[in-house]
């Protein structure tokens, strides 16, 4: 951190001794290392601040790309849906259109009235009058 050699702590002690004297340079360096642990700790504690920042920055980064990665595959599936939904709409809609059309282009069957009866129908009910069924009995 500092660049302070062997050298330069001797010239300290010697100005603090002179300046401050013997007896309360011990207390005097006492104080001067606890302002320094002091120093130490708010600084550590500030830099792991700043770590735990721009590990947050990075993860908030990280979760705005995967969001907007997870919100681009919502829409192309939506859009895909969509394209489904539209296309099943235009089939049912042509087929609906073209089941209309065959029914507009079948005539009507003509209503047959009640004194009108098939020609089958009719000699099966004479013969029933008659009593004699022409099937079973080969004269």
């Amino acid at each position: 951190m500092f660049d302070i050699g062997f050298a330069e702590l001797l010239l300290i002690g010697v100005v603090g001794l002179l300046v401050i004297g013997p007896e309360q340079l011990p207390a005097a360096v006492r104080t001067v290392l606890a302002w320094v642990n002091r120093f130490r700790r708010s600084f550590d504690q500030i830099r792991t601040e700043v770590r735990r920042e721009l590990h947050n920055d990075e993860i908030m980064q990280k979760l705005k790309a995967e969001s907007q990665q997870l919100e681009q595959q919502v829409r192309e599936t939506t859009q895909s849906v969509e394209q489904e939904i539209q296309a099943l709409s235009n089939e049912a809609s042509d087929s609906l259109q073209g089941a209309s059309n065959t029914t507009n282009s079948v005539p009507p069957t003509p209503q047959t009235s009640s004194s009108a009866t098939p020609p089958t129908a009719t000699s099966a009910a004479e013969d029933d009058e008659s009593g004699t069924d022409k099937s079973s009995n080969p004269a």
